[in-house]
């Protein structure tokens, strides 16, 4: 059985993974402790990333919000806000796949539920669709129209997008 300290760990070389091959460039933190885990780089855009674990519940990928520490009070259970994350990176060994969560979707909660499939009572409205989280489908919106490349006739690659710069969503 893993500890939670090696299920953060297999998170977080996970979630790096897939980062990088998604071409964003991912980031340490110089020292442990902080509220965020890795820093997601998108040209001139920085995010504060932190990683976790997720595990699966009746065809729910539940994603715990929240972070755990003792002290002379007892266990204290603190959730995280805008101010300090941008946004959630979840991996989950059971269906070996990355998530994005940003911080708007848990600002303040203690956790997430992913739906893998149809609930039982066919329920649409409100449910989070995994896949609609999963890495390719949330982190490349985030890679705004500056950064894409497109291919001019002489055949290399120069930056593309919009004119001028910020004019589309």
């Amino acid at each position: 059985m893993l500890t939670t300290n090696q299920k953060g760990a297999i998170a977080e070389a996970a979630i790096t993974k897939a980062a990088f091959e998604a071409g964003i460039e991912v980031y340490r933190p110089a020292a442990e402790g902080g509220r965020y885990d890795l820093i997601f780089g998108f040209g001139l855009r920085l995010l504060r990333i932190q990683c976790k674990w997720a595990c699966v519940v009746n065809d729910v990928v539940v994603v715990r919000a929240y972070s755990c520490r003792r002290a002379a009070a007892g266990l204290l259970k603190r959730t995280y806000t805008a101010a300090e994350i941008d946004g959630f990176a979840v991996y989950c060994a059971e269906v070996d796949r990355c998530y994005y969560l940003p911080i708007e979707l848990l600002d303040g909660k203690s956790h997430a539920s992913l739906r893998l499939s149809p609930t039982r009572n066919n329920q649409s409205l409100g449910v989070h669709w995994a896949r609609d989280f999963e890495f390719g489908a949330t982190l490349r919106l985030l890679d705004g129209p500056i950064a894409q490349l497109g291919e001019r006739l002489h055949g290399m690659q120069e930056a593309g997008g919009s004119s001028p710069p910020g004019s589309t969503l």
